[in-house]
């Protein structure tokens, strides 16, 4: 057989792989835990009180439309809001506050931390700040969740029952992202799928979990598991923050769960392919501890898995390299399977399935841009901050 042959032969072995032992990553089954009817029973010792979370560098231009979803939570305990504004140069703080006067509900606060001190990451900079400022409240659980997500009335309220149902620690969920471009409908549930494939939801969320990861844009975090975890000190130069503080939890001894969000939403628009680009590069050479033997080995592991089997089933057809095109032809077919699921859950037309192989060569595009711009220096940059090697955890995350 012909290399080409063979080469197909290796995708498909992957991709059965892939299919059935790799933590069923494809399925979008994993949903919060114990919901009812979209209603959170009520806890035997009344609900605990809450403090949420926001961290906020320039971001006007979304807080209209996530702020006032969190102060308008139906929450049955006690419940208060904390925007950290960091450093924004475009009215954030000022103008949460007129929200908060215009929508009222829950109690906001709007503060500032400063510029971040040396080892600090800016989002875990004012984490820390409004982390310290919550727990003189003395909450049960933390809200920690990001400046463009918008919640549902219910969310926090399902959060917790969820939490204190199955005894969980840190309870996550990945919003739904804003999916209305061009460019989103074809990148975004493909980010989703390849984060589920790197961190199968089944395994991180198993009593005796095979995989460790959280969405850093809703996370629910017991505030006596957080000190025992020293979040966020312990990952203050953590890049990949939302990883970092799940493994940070984990070694403290707390139980986490880890799934795809129905009444959580980001509403951050990515209209064009350069704003995806900046998002998706600015981190993924630090995912891969910015090492070159995992850069080199991502990119051969996205040419065999992904490219391999269209270009195996186009070449042997032309070539009437039978072999070839019968193997990439069904590699090409599980990988679309397997991507099904996930644009359903972003109700988007299943056509885009076959198309897979070429937002992951924007992927591999992307991931190596990440290796570039890290070696000239502007790697991991955001909002105007630009975090070198050193800001990447020590811890393994």
């Amino acid at each position: 057989m012909s290399i080409l042959a063979w080469s197909a032969i290796v995708s498909l072995a992957v991709w059965v792989w892939l299919l059935l032992g790799q933590g069923f990553f494809w399925r979008t089954d994993q949903r919060l835990p114990a919901v009812d009817d979209g209603r959170a029973p009520l806890p035997a010792d009344g609900w605990p009180r809450v403090v949420v979370v926001v961290p906020a560098r320039d971001e006007a231009e979304v807080l209209p439309l996530s702020l006032p979803s969190l102060l308008a939570q139906d929450y049955p305990g006690e419940a208060e809001v904390i925007l950290v504004d960091d450093g924004s140069t475009d009215g954030t703080g000022g103008l949460a506050g007129e929200l908060a006067e215009r929508y009222g509900g829950l109690p906001l606060t709007v503060t500032s931390p400063g510029e971040p001190e040396p080892g600090w990451t800016g989002k875990l900079w004012a984490l820390r700040h409004g982390i310290a400022l919550a727990r003189a409240r003395e909450p049960e659980f933390l809200l920690l969740t990001d400046a463009d997500i918008a919640h549902e009335p219910d969310s926090l309220r399902l959060l917790v029952a969820a939490a204190r149902a199955n005894d969980l620690d840190l309870v996550s969920q990945m919003a739904r992202l804003r999916v209305a471009s061009r460019w989103e409908r074809l990148i975004v549930p493909a980010f989703v799928y390849f984060f589920a494939q790197l961190y199968p939801f089944r395994w991180i969320n198993r009593a005796r979990p095979r995989a460790t990861a959280a969405a850093g844009g809703c996370v629910l975090l017991r505030t006596d598991t957080a000190v025992a975890a020293d979040v966020p000190e312990a990952i203050r130069h953590a890049v990949i923050d939302d990883v970092s503080l799940a493994r940070a939890v984990r070694r403290a001894g707390g139980r986490i769960w880890l799934g795809l969000a129905e009444r959580v939403d980001s509403v951050r628009p990515y209209p064009g392919l350069g704003e995806l680009w900046r998002m998706v590069s600015r981190s993924t050479y630090a995912q891969l501890r910015l090492n070159p033997l995992l850069l080199a080995g991502t990119v051969a592991g996205l040419v065999v898995i992904y490219l391999v089997p269209p270009v195996a089933l186009m070449a042997g057809a032309v070539a009437g390299d039978a072999p070839a095109a019968w193997a990439g032809g069904a590699a090409w077919a599980v990988m679309a399977g397997t991507y099904l699921p996930m644009l359903r859950y972003y109700r988007q037309p299943l056509w885009l399935a076959p198309l897979l192989p070429f937002t992951a060569l924007l992927y591999l595009l992307m991931t190596v841009d990440s290796a570039v711009q890290h070696y000239r220096g502007r790697g991991a940059a955001w909002k105007g901050r630009t975090y070198a090697g050193s800001y990447v955890s020590r811890n393994g995350e």
